[in-house]
């Protein structure tokens, strides 16, 4: 039996008060385990969010969380979801321990399992020594630690992290990342919000991309990676034979500062323009120098697929 997605939406879309639309019929199903949820600031991806957790609702369309429809159950859904909001929400007063045992009795745990489970996320997130420190003296980084910590509490089944790693240096974004790739080991599915996509391609197996309200496209990382990128060919120098030849073949070609061509491999995938050039360059019986072939970064693929629509 297949299992049941982290969530799954039909024709959602939102629209504010003014006609601003944030959704646009959106339709996607999102498997368990990582995913990656990628736009541009202001694609939509908060207002998901908010909708997933029943705080908004849609204009049109419908959207389930964990088999559950949102609009039916706003409540139910909310208790197997771990929120960690992007800005800055935590009281500056209270302690880590206090604020996150605090809502693991919102959430429904008893006072001493609540401040158990505190004890044991502030432990995994890196600020068990810290956790009885007033906020206000906390870093960006130990802030971010907290709200993850807070959305833990409670055992969610999913997680949703909106840009968890905003505001953080170098190191403190890759010891983020290394927390939420941890995750999937103890059974919760992360929907992680970012327009990083690094970020995504470091921790994520599943991709969700959306721009301007609408899907982009959405599959594992790794075929996203697979598709070919470029092929580089280097025939010793300028060569406008060459060029004109592999534009005959309908490919599109760049040349680099060094003199070396660049062929897109966008239409016919990268097997078959390693071997459309390498003919190029055998029928014109031009020296070969280098040949090499280069896969798409999820930056790539986001910008070719956002440009076609």
């Amino acid at each position: 039996m297949a299992a049941v997605p982290a969530f799954e939406a039909e024709t959602l879309t939102k629209v504010f008060p003014g006609g601003a639309t944030a959704l646009d019929r959106l339709t996607v199903s999102v498997p368990r385990g990582s995913v990656g949820l990628v736009g541009a600031n202001g694609a939509g991806k908060t207002t998901l969010f908010r909708l997933l957790l029943g705080l908004i609702r849609p204009t049109n369309g419908a959207v389930e969380v964990c088999g559950r429809p949102v609009a039916e159950d706003p409540v139910g859904v909310r208790s197997r979801l771990g929120f960690m909001p992007e800005h800055d929400c935590l009281p500056p007063d209270q302690t880590a321990a206090d604020l996150v045992s605090t809502l693991g009795e919102m959430s429904g745990l008893p006072p001493r399992a609540a401040r158990q489970r505190a004890s044991d996320v502030l432990d995994l997130v890196g600020l068990d020594e810290a956790r009885f420190r007033a906020i206000e003296g906390f870093s960006t980084g130990m802030r971010q630690r907290t709200k993850l910590a807070q959305a833990l509490v409670a055992d969610p089944e999913v997680v949703l992290l909106d840009e968890p790693t905003a505001g953080l240096d170098p190191i403190g974004r890759q010891e983020m990342l290394a927390l939420v790739a941890r995750l999937s080991g103890f059974g919760i599915s992360v929907v992680l919000a970012t327009h990083l996509l690094d970020d995504v391609q470091a921790v994520c197996d599943h991709v969700v991309m959306i721009n301007a309200g609408q899907l982009v496209l959405a599959g594992p990382t790794d075929e996203l990676l697979e598709r070919p990128g470029t092929v580089r060919v280097d025939v010793g120098g300028a060569n406008d034979a060459l060029v004109q030849e592999l534009v005959r073949r309908k490919l599109r070609v760049t040349t680099l500062e060094d003199a070396s061509l660049e062929v897109d491999s966008d239409g016919l995938g990268g097997d078959a323009t390693l071997d459309a050039v390498r003919d190029a360059v055998a029928d014109l019986a031009l020296p070969l120098h280098a040949l090499s072939t280069r896969h798409s970064s999820l930056d790539e693929v986001f910008l070719r697929q956002a440009g076609e629509r």
